[in-house]
């Protein structure tokens, strides 16, 4: 076997994996990974991606709504395999000075999106043997300022996973992923105060993604809890 295989774990096959916000970002780097390694990946999201993969229409601050994406995509596909909660949003900012209705959405898509994709898709799961990854954030371990619906949110992450991973027990695998800083469009809409400095060091999602393969590829009932991605210089972590 060759370094690159054992880095991927291979020997598992991926499967069919339905990854949230796959249509762009770390969800779309996730969605490209799943492809290139054998797998069938199948994209919910707000828009279709730009490559043509499976995709159904959801917005994840309507849970009930999510949920029925979910088990309208594992159906047509003939079961799932995986399941990557990449989607996520932010609204930054003093608390006071948040729109409310924004600061809603965040916790909304970022903790209850994923809990209620999540949930409607161990059915599934159970059957195959197969694995969720949650997308927590290096804010989900560490409190910063003007980031309290995002902190709300990926803290929120980081106990859902736990506790989902000691319930699930040999029946679902679950990872959390963490990750730092990613060049990605998810700063494009802030003020320029919150987006990363001019020469901050950001992680390529591919890179980032390649992680999520390698928690994906585990065989059933070995457990990779929790992987900390990061720029060596986040300023985020520790």
């Amino acid at each position: 076997m060759s370094a690159d295989e054992q880095l991927n774990g291979a020997g598992r096959p991926l499967g069919t994996v339905l990854v949230t916000g796959g249509a762009s970002g770390l969800g779309a780097a996730v969605a490209a990974a799943v492809r290139d390694g054998g797998g069938t990946p199948v994209v919910l999201d707000l828009r279709p991606p730009a490559d043509g993969l499976a995709y159904y229409e959801a917005d994840l601050s309507r849970p009930r709504d999510a949920e029925e994406a979910v088990r309208t995509a594992a159906e047509a596909h003939g079961g799932l395999d995986g399941v990557v909660t990449a989607a996520g949003t932010d609204a930054c900012g003093d608390i006071l000075d948040v729109d409310p209705e924004a600061w809603d959405r965040v916790v909304m898509v970022n903790l209850l999106g994923t809990a209620a994709v999540v949930r409607a898709a161990l059915p599934a799961l159970e059957r195959s043997r197969g694995r969720v990854v949650t997308v927590a954030s290096t804010l989900g371990l560490r409190a910063l300022p003007a980031a309290t619906a995002y902190c709300a949110s990926k803290f929120g992450v980081v106990g859902f996973t736990r506790a989902l991973a000691t319930e699930m027990g040999n029946r679902v695998g679950v990872t959390m992923l963490v990750p730092g800083g990613m060049r990605t469009h998810f700063f494009d809409d802030r003020p320029e105060s919150f987006k990363p400095a001019p020469d901050q060091q950001l992680n390529d999602p591919a890179d980032v993604a390649r992680s999520v393969i390698f928690a994906l590829r585990q065989p059933v009932g070995c457990e990779l809890r929790e992987l900390l991605v990061a720029p060596a210089t986040e300023p985020s972590w520790p």
